[in-house]
């Protein structure tokens, strides 16, 4: 898996995942994660939209990562239009655990409404 990180002018980190997520890229995606918390990061959408493939430990990576921002009260928006990370966050009925946004311009929106 590959991981970029951007942060827009309204200091929302975007981190965009592409490949497989699976058992050793959620360890990636966890460290990452817990820098960028203790690098005082609040606001984060993480977009799925080139994931090709996700394992129930990708899933369980996402789990983590809403988690452990919400003890912190940082929202987090995931953008997973229809392909096969929706279908992992569907099958295993996780997908209402999630604020989850189609697109980049959806979730900024959440991410604002959520930061209020």
């Amino acid at each position: 898996m590959d991981i970029r990180i951007r942060k827009n002018s309204g200091g929302i980190h975007l981190m965009e995942l592409s490949g497989a997520l699976d058992l050793y890229s959620s360890n990636q995606l966890k460290e990452i994660l817990i820098k960028m918390i203790e690098n005082k990061v609040e606001r984060f959408i993480i977009s799925l939209s080139d994931i090709k493939t996700i394992n129930s430990e990708g899933v369980g990576a996402l789990i983590y990562a809403s988690s452990t921002l919400k003890k912190f009260n940082y929202p987090l928006v995931i953008i997973a239009p229809e392909g096969p990370a929706m279908k992992a966050l569907e099958a295993t009925r996780v997908k209402n655990f999630f604020s989850i946004a189609p697109a980049l311009k959806e979730a900024i929106a959440l991410i604002a409404e959520n930061s209020n």
